[in-house]
């Protein structure tokens, strides 16, 4: 039996009134939102962790089930309760599925920080969850990190230290950022893996770009985190490929982190503070457009407005941000082919729906169109298109049993499809798949859809 055949154990304690009521005042569920559900169990086959393991309690609508009991006060926080909390990869494929509109992404937030105030996690899976926030937001030091992980793994050290017997005895979760950071290693090369940018700050994109002919857009490029440091080339074409499709491109300067993470792992004032910092760097007169090209990116500033909606100074303003937020594809898309045309790309591609792009932003066709209107490029969907990969933020790294079921799920469904390339419109999956088809002997090459069309584009 596979360590992901059964749910992860167990863990932890509550913490003070916790073990006697499950949810403090402060933001808890809303019992209005929780009553949506009818336990009609449409959201059942859409979930990874039900496919994974058949459990009610692991499934949106046991997970709610639980919710409900805890706010009403009829269950302590226990480990238990915890354990099928934290099991959720926050996919959000059951939102898109219920008929009945439940707004499983809100209550999935408001339970995660009643859970990082009110339970006492074990300490090496507490000391993980801070060193993670401690890196991953912050591109400096991800950056240090990474250019220290591929200096190990070109001395060899990393290769030693995988076939040492002691190797398969750590834990999954320390030595989960091994695995998947071998895909964003330079040496990697034909597998696909992202190669670093040059410029200020790692961004890959110049700080301004004219349009090719007359602007149509004046856009401004998020430059993100994870996709700053290991997908930078990626940001350079990106800025490319919108001003060859007649958009004006500004990347401004100083950008930090949009508290994408931060949120999703319960730490809800955290993202705030990111948030608005952001939104001041990129909120400039006149642009039309935010183009975001990592759909977790995308699917947090198009809700900033809901994160910030109690902020009195930043409500308003906040919605009207997120109101310009848009997929790359989907700016391209609206500018239509570029006025050079596209050159032909023979290649066979199977394209991966981001969780956060596709259920989230309910982005589909946009990626689709875009990458269809390059002659020659034969676009084929996978088998299983709506299950996760298993990447999901942090989900990954602390959780990597599971996530490693769901990666070698989805690189069978793209192995029985044949493709030359992968094309995925987030980092996380980029990395994730490339991690999950390597493991499987197949280094097939995984891209943004981005990367695909600055190929295509025609000089």
């Amino acid at each position: 039996m596979t360590a992901a055949a059964t749910p992860p154990p167990a863990r932890g304690r509550p913490i003070g009134s916790a073990a006697r009521r499950a949810f403090d005042g402060d933001d808890p569920p809303d019992r209005a939102l929780l009553d949506a559900c009818v336990h009609c169990g449409f959201c059942l086959p859409a979930c990874p962790t039900y496919a994974l393991w058949g459990e009610e309690m692991d499934s949106p609508r046991g997970r709610l089930w639980l919710m409900t009991l805890a706010e009403r006060g009829e269950i302590a926080l226990t480990a238990e309760a915890v354990r099928h909390f934290d099991s959720c990869l926050g996919c959000l494929a059951c939102v898109p599925a219920c008929p009945s509109g439940v707004r499983y992404d809100t209550l999935l937030a408001a339970t995660r920080q009643q859970v990082e105030r009110r339970f006492r996690r074990p300490w090496d899976e507490r000391w993980q969850r801070r060193a993670l926030l401690a890196v991953l937001p912050h591109p400096i030091r991800l950056r240090a990190a990474t250019v220290a992980l591929t200096a190990a793994e070109r001395a060899g050290v990393v290769g030693l230290a995988r076939r040492s017997p002691l190797w398969d005895r750590l834990p999954a979760r320390w030595r989960a950022p091994v695995e998947l950071a071998a895909g964003a290693s330079p040496a990697a090369g034909s597998s696909g893996a992202p190669r670093r940018g040059r410029g200020r700050g790692g961004a890959g994109a110049r700080p301004r770009r004219a349009a090719g002919g007359r602007a149509r857009l004046r856009v401004t490029l998020l430059t993100g985190c994870v996709q700053r440091v290991l997908f930078a080339a990626s940001n350079e074409r990106a800025s490319r490929v919108l001003a060859a499709y007649g958009a004006e491109v500004w990347v401004a300067p100083g950008q930090g982190c949009c508290g994408a993470l931060e949120a999703h792992a319960g730490h809800p004032e955290a993202a705030r503070r990111r948030v608005r910092r952001l939104i001041a760097r990129l909120d400039a007169p006149g642009v039309d457009r935010v183009v975001v090209t990592a759909a977790g990116c995308g699917s947090a500033l198009r809700s900033c407005g809901e994160l910030l909606a109690s902020d009195p100074d930043w409500a308003e303003r906040a919605q009207a941000f997120a109101s310009r937020v848009r997929d790359l594809t989907e700016v391209l898309a609206e500018l239509g082919p570029p006025p050079g045309g596209l050159a032909p790309l023979p290649l066979r591609a199977a394209y991966h729906d981001a969780c956060h792009l596709a259920h989230a932003q309910g982005v589909r066709a946009a990626p689709r169109a875009v990458l269809r209107a390059i002659p020659q490029l034969d676009l084929v969907e996978l088998p299983e298109g709506d299950l996760c990969c298993g990447s999901a933020g942090l989900y990954n790294l602390t959780d990597p049993e599971p996530a490693a079921a769901l990666g070698a799920r989805k690189a069978a469904n793209v192995l029985g499809v044949g493709p030359d390339v992968v094309v995925t419109a987030n980092p996380g999956c980029q990395l994730q798949i490339a991690a999950a088809l390597r493991a499987r002997g197949a280094p097939i090459p995984v891209l943004q859809p981005v990367d695909l069309l600055a190929r295509a584009l025609r000089r």
